[in-house]
């Protein structure tokens, strides 16, 4: 039989205190996105199906180049939190859930870093 107090047995397995922090940074990119997701999505539709030269220049621009950037940077960052909260919520077996954390993150800066690396090559040669 347990003697401590209802306050005891829960002590140390409260908040991380990150949970807010969570909660701001994913309405935070939610609200960026829209406002960036609107623009790719009229650059692209502006784009399909011309010519490779024209969407090289178009993407030598600083101004779009920063702009597309801000699009990779911003969605991932959104994509990553919400995959997070998926996997803590839903996968309950320790190590399967820090791996898949892990990979979680491992995919964002992959998948970041060849896009950005895309978008700056481009608008570095073009």
């Amino acid at each position: 039989m347990d003697m401590r107090t209802p306050l005891g047995k829960v002590r140390g397995l409260g908040s991380a205190k990150e949970g807010t922090e969570h909660f701001w940074r994913q309405r935070l990119t939610a609200v960026a996105n829209v406002p960036l997701l609107i623009f790719f999505v009229f650059f692209v539709a502006r784009y399909a199906g011309a010519p490779h030269a024209d969407l090289v220049a178009a993407l030598s621009n600083p101004f779009v180049a920063v702009i597309m950037g801000l699009v990779v940077t911003s969605a991932l960052v959104h994509m990553r939190i919400g995959m997070q909260v998926i996997i803590e919520d839903y996968v309950h077996a320790e190590g399967a859930k820090i791996a898949l954390l892990m990979l979680n993150t491992f995919f964002a800066i992959l998948v970041g870093g060849l896009c950005l690396f895309a978008i700056l090559k481009i608008a570095f040669a073009g």
